[in-house]
């Protein structure tokens, strides 16, 4: 079992009954996550909650892991808690300081809802953008515009920052870096044979 250590960040600022609350919520987490999600809790300030989160198929985020961030006020649950993502993405809804833009952390905010919620909400934001709502005007904009060339920059992003390290047995060939870097080499030794034949005829 956690101990909980009630010392730092707005731990002080915050109920105990608010405190066990959170405590008794992330627990749960832990044992049962919900699909795709990872919870990664701060032993020393629960107000600083972390979760990683799997890119949904058939999205332009899928295949990577992007780490989340929540932070809890003290008013907390009376006011949302504050949502960031601490892995840089290019996301319609998400400001290039990584704070997130959901009608859940503002104006729908209730009390009731728990970490849980909060974490599928953002996920679901994964799957289904809105452009209406958009912190990342350039990204808000190709969504409806040019949705092609959005899910390319998207998927650009998660390939550069949100794929997790890879094993050292995946290093010689998996990915499409490796394979980009093979074709280049074939190319290099194909123009090498070329030049050695043209430098024959000479």
């Amino acid at each position: 079992m956690n101990s909980w250590k009630c010392t730092q960040g707005n731990l002080e600022n915050v109920s105990p009954q608010i405190i066990r609350q959170v405590a008794k919520e992330i627990g749960d987490l832990q044992k049962e996550p919900p699909e795709g999600i990872k919870i990664i809790p701060n032993d020393e300030d629960l107000t600083d909650l972390q979760a990683a989160i799997e890119g949904p198929a058939g999205t332009p985020y899928a295949g990577g892991y992007f780490r989340v961030k929540l932070v809890l006020g003290k008013s907390f649950p009376s006011e949302p808690p504050k949502g960031f993502f601490l892995t840089k993405i290019f996301h319609p809804n998400v400001a290039k300081n990584g704070e997130i833009c959901v009608n859940t952390l503002k104006k729908d905010w209730k009390a009731e809802y728990g970490i849980k919620h909060i974490l599928l909400t953002v996920k679901c934001l994964l799957i289904v953008p809105n452009a209406e709502s958009a912190l990342n005007e350039e990204a808000g904009k190709m969504l409806l515009e040019q949705y092609d060339d959005y899910s390319m920059r998207a998927k650009m992003y998660t390939d550069i920052h949100a794929k997790p390290p890879r094993s050292s047995k995946d290093d010689s060939s998996e990915g499409p870096l490796a394979k980009k870097h093979a074709g280049d080499k074939k190319l290099l030794e194909k123009k090498k044979k070329e030049k050695k034949k043209t430098l024959k005829r000479l």
